[in-house]
């Protein structure tokens, strides 16, 4: 079955047929939605090559991956993220392009996906303060979506976001309000704006409350298990113990949990555990009941929405920015109680 085929079926034009299928906006709803149902019907796929030469573009959306953060392939918040946003580009005929490099060709490798037209656009992860692929690729003419911020930097530019710092905020009160006093933080990597916003939250809860926070209590690093494991511990030991624990991620606070449980005390009871959940497909945080009292967002809903965005932005004649601030939902689960 080929374009020619089909609307030939449907008694249209193929260029009417063809703008259909990829959501031009002067085709009716009604003809669009009858040339999707015959294409379903009768298995027409189409040649991404052809479609290529006829439109210019290369059909295919590029993520480029610093060997310094390759590990990010492996984490399961990532791997959620790119199912997300392969759905998307799946759906529209677009390929993915996923480029693992050495830091210190990141850029190159940019400018050489613009120079050859490699792909259409490209998604930013992990954006930093002052992040300097912003200006990079604003300058290269290339258009991108950021999944996350930059602060401190240029604000002109596409992103998806979840509002991490009311989430901590949220999430720090919440432990205030069940007679808290000493709260730790258990954060990722500092150095990265998702980071910086949340311990901006937990110290803005902190502030509003009157209550100091002990910078003993606070600490960042790559959120791993066994992270969480070691720096619960080692607060757990500490003589100033905290009775309650925010922590940036289930996998991290899979380690928290652990070091709990070493000390012989309960979690829930004796120490409150609240965690930002991104609602991972194969590490859901319980059944009915939710183990972990969590702020909840689905990282693969957004890398749906980065998705649609950047492919929404390619085919726009408008290319201002565009952003989506999502909220994070506060779900109560086992894991807190009164201090």
């Amino acid at each position: 079955m080929n374009l020619k085929n089909l609307s030939e079926i449907l008694g249209l034009s193929q260029t009417t047929v063809s703008r259909a299928l990829n959501d031009y906006p002067e085709v009716s709803e009604a003809t669009r939605e009858r040339v999707k149902a015959a294409a379903a019907k009768h298995n027409y796929r189409a040649n991404t090559r052809a479609k290529s030469l006829a439109t210019g573009r290369s059909m295919a959306i590029g993520h480029v991956i610093p060997i310094s953060t390759q590990h990010e392939i492996v984490n399961p918040i990532f791997a959620d993220f790119i199912a997300g946003a392969g759905e998307v580009y799946s759906r529209n005929q677009h390929d993915m392009l996923l480029s693992v490099v050495p830091d210190v060709e990141e850029e190159r490798t940019y400018r050489e996906l613009a120079a050859k037209a490699s792909v259409d656009g490209v998604i930013v992860h992990g954006p930093r303060p002052n992040d300097p692929r912003i200006p990079l690729l604003k300058s290269l003419n290339i258009p991108f979506v950021v999944h996350g911020r930059a602060s401190d930097g240029d604000t002109d530019y596409s992103w998806v976001d979840v509002n991490n710092r009311r989430s901590f905020e949220r999430a720090t009160n919440f432990l205030f309000d069940l007679g808290h006093r000493k709260l730790a933080l258990i954060n990722g990597l500092e150095f990265m704006d998702f980071a910086c916003r949340r311990k901006e939250g937990f110290l803005a809860a902190h502030a509003a409350r009157g209550v100091e926070a002990n910078p003993a209590l606070m600490v960042s690093d790559e959120m791993t298990e066994d992270f969480g494991f070691k720096a619960a511990h080692s607060m757990l030991a500490r003589a100033d113990a905290p009775t309650a624990f925010i922590v940036s991620s289930m996998i991290m606070a899979i380690g928290v949990r652990r070091a709990i449980s070493d000390a012989r005390l309960k979690m829930g009871r004796d120490i409150s555990v609240i965690i930002h959940d991104d609602a991972l497909s194969y590490l859901p945080n319980g059944a009915e009941i939710p183990i972990f009292t969590a702020t909840k967002s689905s990282v693969h809903e957004a890398g749906k929405l980065c998705a649609q965005m950047l492919l929404d932005i390619i085919v726009a004649e408008d290319k201002s920015p565009r952003h989506t601030q999502l909220e994070s939902e506060l779900m109560v689960g086992e894991s807190t109680g009164p201090a």
